[in-house]
């Protein structure tokens, strides 16, 4: 289940507040929790794998040396139904295509194409609706906020 808040945003993204016109309702997906490649690898063991968390791990770590290698020697990966790997660029423009250096190029991005599995999961996806991280915070901070309120001694029922 994916858990998601509304938020309020400029229709053009990027506005300064102040000179926001137009405004819409979006759906923000929230992160219910974060898994170390620890966590990840003993998942995988758990789903009938003849191998143990410690394997696949040492699996994934090597599949990551080994990709930021090739990727970096330019090559593009393809592993299967997950999609491809390759390299993007992001440069700064030179006036002319001679004056266009190395030191042009600011930063070596990760592409990935996703693969068919992956292209939209909207279809198997199901919601929840929670409330936003900045309502939670809220919230917290109004209960802390009761509590030194409270004179000692006189609990709510």
């Amino acid at each position: 289940m994916i858990n998601y808040s509304i938020v309020i945003r400029s229709t053009v993204p990027g506005t300064k507040t102040e000179e926001i016109t137009e405004t819409k309702a979006y759906g923000v997906a929230q992160v219910s929790e974060s898994l170390t490649i620890n966590d990840f690898a003993q998942h995988i063991a758990q789903h009938g794998s003849l191998y143990g968390r410690d394997v696949i791990q040492g699996v994934l770590v090597k599949m990551v040396d080994c990709m930021r290698e090739l990727l970096l020697e330019g090559k593009k990966i393809q592993l299967g139904e997950l999609g491809s790997f390759s390299v993007g660029l992001s440069t700064k423009g030179a006036e002319t295509a001679a004056l266009f250096t190395a030191e042009n190029i600011k930063k070596v991005n990760v592409n990935w194409d996703r693969g068919k599995l992956f292209e939209n999961l909207r279809k198997d996806a199901t919601f929840n609706l929670v409330p936003s991280r900045k309502a939670q915070e809220d919230a917290v901070a109004e209960a802390k906020r009761q509590e030194t309120l409270q004179p000692e001694g006189d609990e709510e029922p």
